[in-house]
């Protein structure tokens, strides 16, 4: 029987939320909380103590509510919100001296303010330790289909039959590819296309993972019913040609220097840099599509953090007017352009590229590898990569060399067929969601993790089918 998983209340979502009770007593209890401090200096203790009373109170209901993970209802919160706001008047009533409560006032705030700062940094640092830890649960999953790999000959003769399998490389098919070593997340992104899928039994999965992981992917996917859909799955190590004497990414991987840069004490890295997955080579194989299937003609990439909403097909249809990558870009928001993810002081950039260019998204590309083999995009992020030995041109991850190699071959799609920020954005339009082909869980806010945002997480657990024996073990117990 599928069990079923109930997400508890998210109070830091219910105080950001506007219209909340929790947020309106938050905020009625930070100013209580001043009241009490200027209450004190003009020797009104009873007053104090009143206020000190029911900021107790309002911080009693905000951690019972936190506690049964249910929001706080209007009849529990009224008494407390009506009694403070009568309080809080009463102070404003004493006509304590203007200046010496604005002084108090913002000494309190200022005080708050730095508490505030100190919170965000441990939390930001605290939040990015926890996405970069493995769950126990997925490692179970592994631990359990890697001992399925290891015990069943048939599995390994099953995928040994693929291979070979004309399907493989027949481009009248559709074609996607993922680079992950989380089963999970993989299976969600294959399910999710293929249950979107109008014609399932012509999708085609091309899965690349490391050594670690290949045994729990194969038996997983060997294991499972995908309607037909043809699934391959690859080990990155089998890969011989993908070595220090080509790829520079790999010299740089394996460079002492750039591992202590990002992983030593060095205090000009963002905590978000830290994320072993900006040294994955794995991360750094969608430079390499092309080579990696040959016979291909167009491929879809999808990053193991999306979840498909549509039919996926038509975009091998669309006419990327010569271009190489079709992707969905992401400059609406300022912070999205050129100059906020490369160096523009330095030359070598500034020459060569508009600050002002619109950026775009990794996750979702629909890829014209005719177009890419003629116009040697590998070739160029070789260059970049060979450019940025030293660190200067830009700090880490894919897409800033992404938007050197296909800079003037990216032909932008509409919208919809990517949205973004579900891993961390709260705010993200419910009608915007809806409307989406591919929604993606980028950020630290990931929808396997327990930091994941409740209101989004059961868009990706739809796609998980939790009556599976190893989930119920593994993931749900």
């Amino acid at each position: 029987m599928e069990r079923v998983v109930h997400e508890k209340l998210n109070l830091t979502e219910e105080i950001l939320s506007a219209t909340s009770l929790s947020r309106q007593l938050a905020e009625q209890m930070t100013l209580a909380k001043a009241y009490v401090v200027i209450a004190k200096e003009h020797n009104n203790f009873h007053l104090a103590w009143e206020l000190s009373s029911m900021i107790r109170s309002c911080q009693l209901l905000l951690s019972k509510a936190a506690m049964r993970g249910k929001p706080i209802t209007l009849e529990e919160a009224e008494p407390i919100i009506s009694r403070l706001s009568s309080l809080i008047y009463k102070a404003e009533d004493a006509h304590y001296d203007i200046a010496t409560t604005i002084v108090t006032m913002k000494s309190h705030i200022q005080a708050l303010e730095e508490r505030a700062n100190a919170a965000t940094v441990q939390s930001t640092v605290f939040g990015q330790l926890v996405a970069e830890a493995f769950p126990k649960s997925l490692h179970c999953l592994i631990l359990k289909l890697s001992a399925d790999w290891l015990k069943r000959p048939p599995l390994q003769d099953l995928a040994n039959e693929r291979r070979n399998s004309p399907r493989l490389v027949d481009n009248n098919l559709y074609h996607f590819c993922i680079f992950s070593d989380n089963v999970l997340a993989t299976s969600v992104v294959v399910n999710s296309t293929i249950s979107n899928a109008d014609h399932s039994k012509q999708i085609v999965f091309h899965i690349i993972t490391n050594g670690v992981s290949y045994g729990a992917m194969q038996a997983w996917f060997l294991s499972n019913d995908f309607k037909g859909a043809m699934i391959e799955v690859q080990n990155i190590e089998e890969f011989s040609w993908l070595n220090v004497s080509y790829a520079p990414i790999i010299k740089q991987l394996l460079d002492v220097d750039s591992r202590t840069y990002y992983f030593g004490e060095n205090p000009d890295v963002e905590p978000k840099l830290r994320n072993p997955k900006y040294i994955s080579l794995l991360n750094h194989l969608r430079f390499y599509i092309p080579e990696i299937y040959p016979q291909l003609e167009k491929i879809v990439f999808l990053d193991d953090d999306v979840v498909v909403q549509k039919d996926l097909t038509p975009l091998f249809s669309l006419d990327l007017h010569g271009n190489v990558n079709g992707a969905v870009e992401t400059c609406l928001e300022a912070y999205h352009r050129y100059y906020k993810y490369l160096n523009f002081s330095n030359p070598i950039i500034s020459s060569k590229f508009d600050p002002q260019a619109c950026g775009w998204a990794f996750g979702m590309n629909v890829f014209d590898l005719i177009a890419w083999r003629k116009a040697n995009v590998t070739a160029r992020y070789h260059y970049w990569q060979e450019q940025n030995s030293d660190k200067t041109l830009w700090k880490l991850g894919t897409l800033p060399v992404g938007l050197l190699a296909f800079y003037g071959l990216t032909e932008p799609l509409d919208r919809r067929w990517h949205v973004l920020g579900l891993g961390y954005d709260l705010n993200i339009d419910n009608r915007l969601i809806e409307s989406a082909a591919v929604i993606h869980f980028n950020g630290n806010m990931k929808p396997w993790l327990k930091l994941a945002i409740g209101r989004y997480k059961p868009l990706w657990e739809r796609y998980i089918n939790l009556s599976h024996p190893y989930l119920q073990e593994c993931v749900t117990s």
